[in-house]
């Protein structure tokens, strides 16, 4: 009889082993080297990634004379130093990084003069903007559109590209500044910033900037949104109740908005993506000074997973994420004892 239960006991754990592999072997993160930038300490402003074999890494040096750009390009296999953009050897830096069909935009502060990079199978080119800023804030762009936010001598100015030609958009009257950007197409994009009443979030429909009646927590503020092309919606910030902040998120289903606090303390959320099992990712303060910490956020749980070990490190900070394809690529600064920050990615799932 022992004999018999023995023998049914491990036909159930071989057939389990055949029907659910991945849940015995769990993937972790492991790094990925990037060739040193030229002049640490470094800046890194963006990660976007087509997927598995196409990713860019945005951000700028702080050279000697000044700021520099700095480009990253990752091709499945390894990450490569990018130096044939317009403008690479002048000062400037790099912003957000967006895949438009078969290109990759950029934008790109040249000198102080602003313009948007665009690489195609054919090399890149580079749109100038309609007029200089003193502050290049944020961008994105879709197929027949791009936008560009910041500031002048005049206060805030919203810059609108249709593919040909630019043109200044205005916004609700009592809106003061806007912080970032994002659109899912030509007619849906969204804005968040100050008004004169707190902070809001709008909303383009094609016709005009609109406020979009987003019920955010009383004194808070938002820190990114990602739009999703199913309608779903994701809003990250801070809430400050008696002058301390609290990390909380929105999500939005198309209909109504849901607000949580995640133990997350108070966490900067620009950085949290979507990863490919589904759920929120973001990378939080570290508590191993050797390695990096990422918090996965499914519904009401949150967990944890850290990065690989570094010798030597003191301070790991992967500072943005993207989905490629089935798995997540960070990309940030890693500063090794004796040394100043250069850069370093790391990679979950193969």
């Amino acid at each position: 009889m022992n004999g018999l239960r023995a023998l049914v006991i491990c036909f159930v754990i071989a057939c389990a082993a055949v029907v659910s592999p991945a849940a015995a072997v769990t993937p972790g993160w492991s790094a990925l080297p990037v060739p040193p930038a030229a002049t640490p300490p470094v800046t890194v402003s963006d990660l976007a990634a087509r997927g598995p074999g196409e990713a860019w890494a945005s951000g700028y040096e702080h050279a000697p004379d000044g700021l520099r750009p700095m480009l990253y390009r990752w091709d499945g296999t390894a990450w490569h130093r990018e130096t044939t953009f317009p403008g690479a050897g002048e000062l400037g830096w790099l912003g957000k990084v967006q895949f438009v069909g078969q290109e990759v935009w950029t934008l790109h502060n040249r000198v102080g003069v602003g313009e948007i990079l665009r690489r195609s199978p054919g090399g890149w080119s580079s749109v100038p903007l309609p007029q200089r800023l003193w502050t290049y804030q944020d961008f994105t762009a879709v197929p027949g559109a791009a936008w560009v936010i910041g500031e002048d001598d005049t206060g805030l100015k919203v810059l609108h590209y249709d593919g040909s030609a630019w043109t200044a958009q205005s916004t609700p009257d009592d809106v003061l500044y806007l912080m970032g950007i994002t659109a899912r197409t030509a007619t849906d994009a969204w804005a968040w910033g100050n008004t004169s009443t707190g902070t809001a979030v709008l909303r383009w429909d094609g016709t005009a900037w609109r406020d979009a009646g987003v019920p955010l927590p009383p004194n808070s503020n938002v820190h990114t949104l990602l739009l999703e092309p199913s309608g779903r919606a994701t809003i990250g910030g801070s809430q400050y109740t008696d002058g301390v902040p609290r990390t909380y998120l929105m999500t939005f289903n198309g209909r109504t908005w849901h607000t949580t606090y995640p133990p997350l303390g108070d966490t900067y959320t620009e950085a949290m993506e979507r990863g490919p099992d589904g759920a929120l990712w973001l990378p939080v303060r570290s508590d191993r000074a050797f390695q990096s910490k990422y918090a996965r956020m499914n519904g009401p749980r949150t967990t944890y997973s850290y990065g690989p070990e570094r010798v030597n490190a003191i301070d790991v900070k992967p500072r943005v994420l993207a989905r490629a394809g089935s798995s997540l690529l960070s990309f940030g600064t890693v500063e090794i004892y004796g040394s100043k920050p250069n850069l370093m990615s790391e990679r979950l799932g193969g």
